[in-house]
């Protein structure tokens, strides 16, 4: 998973050779496909699991994301474009900020992101909660919602966490927490799910050993997303998931969110949807969502270079069969529901169940 998070590179657009013609759609039905694709959009928007803007923005000197921005692959305009309404910005960090910086820079990002939607109020809002992101479609903005962050900025204190979701933080990964090992998770690492579903943090999942994947999968009494994962049997990568991982996320209703990542799915828009079939076929509609994984480093499928794009995939996904309900699912509906659940269990064990003490005593790392 390291690749997965090296420094931001100029964002790389692959596969212009690769089993596209010049127009993705035939000329007979593509015209129709895309237009049945812009409507239902219009009703159902992205619900985007990824994004690294925050990390992109903060080399740059200077930045407009309501006027529109070349520099990065999301801005207001493009978001619009491609009909997205709620947007995940990560906060991930590099391997070499991890250890004593990592609360630090993370709460640095923080900082950067909330000045930035400040900046761009027109645009963007800062949300919390599942209700939240429908206010802000309904007002016309771009929902923005804070994660995942890196496990490696809670450490071995659940006060952090704590401080971290007072700030907004809705999304932490277990990816490379000392906690989440490739024996599954520790005493304390079980006390963090548990803390997380108590505060209506979601957890991702994606890049954890398949042991930690599966021990957080049975202990969450929410569901957990796969911000950046495909199918293995499509296409073998490590962050991508077995058939059997998927069944598990599918029986919990978990979310797993295909990245469009030439890496991770293939160099081309048809690669990313046998991708989005297959984790259909196998966990089932509602357990199937999209991140665009843009302005990470990612090197994107051909199409596919922006946040613009997301009419061609749906599009696509038309022309293969996909129900409009289906996909309704998987533009906004599915991570609705790992949002409304996350908030309706966080008030149902706050009422039950104080916070434990920020190093618990019964616990080790």
């Amino acid at each position: 998973m390291a690749d997965l998070q090296h420094d931001i590179h100029t964002t790389t657009e692959v596969g212009r050779e690769d089993r596209l013609p010049d127009d993705p759609f035939p000329m007979e039905s593509g015209a129709a496909f895309l237009e049945r694709a812009h409507a239902l959009l219009e009703a159902h928007p992205v619900a985007d699991g990824y994004c690294g803007l925050p990390r992109a923005l903060g080399a740059l000197p200077w930045y407009d994301l309501e006027l529109g921005e070349t520099a990065v692959a999301t801005d207001v305009p493009r978001l619009r474009e491609g009909h997205v309404g709620a947007l995940f910005w990560s906060l991930d960090l590099p391997a070499r900020e991890w250890g004593d910086r990592a609360v630090g820079a993370t709460l640095e990002q923080l900082d950067l992101v909330r000045r930035v939607v400040e900046m761009h109020p027109e645009g963007l809002r800062l949300v919390r909660t599942a209700g939240q992101v429908i206010d802000a479609r309904n007002c016309g903005r771009v929902a923005v919602v804070l994660g995942p962050a890196s496990a490696a900025a809670v450490g071995d204190s659940l006060g952090i966490l704590r401080v971290l979701q007072s700030l907004g933080l809705r999304v932490l990964s277990l990816a490379g927490a000392v906690w989440a090992g490739e024996s599954g998770l520790s005493r304390f690492g079980e006390e963090v799910v548990r803390e997380m579903n108590r505060l209506g943090v979601l957890a991702d999942l994606s890049g954890a050993p398949e042991a930690a994947l599966a021990r957080a999968l049975a202990l969450s009494k929410t569901p957990v997303l796969c911000t950046r994962s495909a199918a293995a049997a499509v296409r073998p990568h490590p962050a991508n998931l077995s058939d059997e991982l998927l069944g598990q996320l599918g029986e919990h209703k978990g979310v797993c969110m295909v990245p469009l990542s030439a890496e991770q799915t293939g160099p081309a828009l048809p690669d990313v949807a046998d991708h989005l079939d297959h984790v259909r076929m196998v966990a089932g509609p509602e357990c199937v969502a999209l991140s665009g994984t843009f302005d990470s480093g990612a090197a994107h499928p051909r199409d596919l270079d922006d946040t613009s794009r997301y009419p061609l995939l749906v599009a696509e996904l038309l022309r293969r069969g996909w129900s409009e309900t289906e996909l309704s699912l998987l533009t906004w509906g599915n991570v609705q529901r790992a949002l409304r659940s996350a908030d309706f269990t966080a008030r149902a064990t706050q009422r039950r169940r104080d916070p434990n003490p920020p190093r618990p005593a019964d616990t080790e790392a």
